[in-house]
């Protein structure tokens, strides 16, 4: 597994081989020991699978866990854009977009640090994300961007109008996250 650091602090993707033939396709999507040795420690307490139809737009979403929650994501099927804004207060890479195309057959994961907002998009008529968690989800800790914020201006690969779930499409600004308080604070160690 080769590890590539982003121009988000902390962030990191993933390539690992993909093994193919007339069968289909096997490939690694998730070591431990790779993840380590390029220091990047991660255990996983929860995992989730999200299927979605082109155009929908997922996130931003973060957490505000009081231990943090980091997230290794990879599609599994089909194809998506991958989005990671950063919105730490404090981070050397504040409100940098960074969007990585994924796809079941790519080999590409993304590692995401405490603190980010994370969500794709559905490139290909189906696609399913599946996501590692290192804390579990909890409601009263979880919170959204809009997906559209115009400050942000997220290169959605939209070839129609986006879908969005109702939490989504009434979440509040980056701005009016930071005016309210509720955003991350960046430690270099996390």
């Amino acid at each position: 597994m080769n590890l590539i650091e982003t121009d988000i602090a902390g962030c990191v993707i993933a390539e690992s081989r993909v093994f193919g033939d007339e069968r289909g396709f096997f490939r690694e999507w998730f070591k431990a020991e790779d993840f380590t040795r390029a220091g990047v420690s991660f255990v996983a307490e929860q995992s989730n699978l999200s299927h979605s139809t082109r155009n929908v737009v997922r996130g931003l979403h973060y957490s505000l866990a009081p231990r943090g929650q980091t997230k290794v994501v990879t599609c599994v099927y089909g194809s998506l854009d991958d989005v990671i804004v950063d919105i730490r207060e404090g981070s050397p890479t504040f409100g940098r977009v960074v969007v990585v195309p994924l796809s079941a057959e790519s080999g590409t994961t993304v590692y995401l640090p405490v603190g980010v907002a994370h969500g794709f998009c559905a490139t290909s008529d189906l696609a399913a994300l599946a996501y590692l968690l290192s804390s579990p989800y909890d409601p009263t800790h979880e919170l959204e961007i809009h997906p559209m914020d115009s400050t942000l201006d997220v290169p959605w690969p939209l070839s129609d109008a986006p879908i969005l779930s109702a939490k989504d499409a009434a979440a509040p600004t980056l701005a009016e996250r930071r005016a309210r308080g509720q955003l991350p604070q960046f430690s270099p160690n996390s």
